[in-house]
């Protein structure tokens, strides 16, 4: 299949899509429920996002990180937090419980991450966190499978032009938001 005919799994199936959208507003109400604030969820969203390669999901929590009150230093930071010291000690073992998730296939989360995030995090944050990991690294897969394009940012007027035609589809994560 050329690009031009990528199936777009969220217009294909449109139940199965709504189901995870559900599934992650869910899971952003457990997440807001154990304390976990829209700046923490943004920034592990953006970096599982990093992560897996997925352009169109990294637009799209930078763009509610920023509505969150995160500045462009915090956000430019998140791709090297080990070198940044912008991030806090829970922000840290958050960012660490991120790369464990999104690379699980690698050995799952070690003792060693589990132990740290465990001593920072409550239980309920610790598994507030990891719903939020399993939902944007679902919608990471998604939007890649369906090449979700991301393209540069217009002027103003290119903008409106460019808004009027919908994206592929809805695009909802962990905190509700498109």
């Amino acid at each position: 299949m050329g690009e031009e005919r990528r199936v777009h799994l969220s217009k294909s199936a449109p139940e199965a899509y709504a189901a995870l959208r559900s599934f992650s507003t869910t899971v952003g109400r457990l997440a807001a429920d154990a304390g976990i604030d829209a700046r923490l969820r943004e920034i592990v969203q953006i970096h599982a996002s990093q992560l897996n390669g997925c352009a169109y999901c990294v637009r799209v929590h930078v763009d509610a990180a920023v509505k969150a009150g995160l500045d462009a230093d915090t956000i430019a930071q998140i791709a090297t937090w080990r070198e940044s010291g912008v991030f806090d000690e829970r922000e840290r073992a958050a960012l660490e419980l991120t790369e464990s998730f999104t690379f699980i296939h690698e050995g799952g989360i070690p003792d060693e991450v589990y132990d740290q995030a465990g001593g920072i995090l409550s239980e309920a944050e610790y598994v507030a966190l990891s719903w939020v990991l399993v939902a944007i690294n679902a919608f990471n897969r998604v939007a890649i499978a369906g090449r979700y394009p991301v393209l540069p940012r217009a002027a103003p007027a290119e903008n409106a032009v460019r808004d009027a035609t919908p994206p592929a589809a809805p695009h909802v994560h962990a905190d509700g938001a498109p």
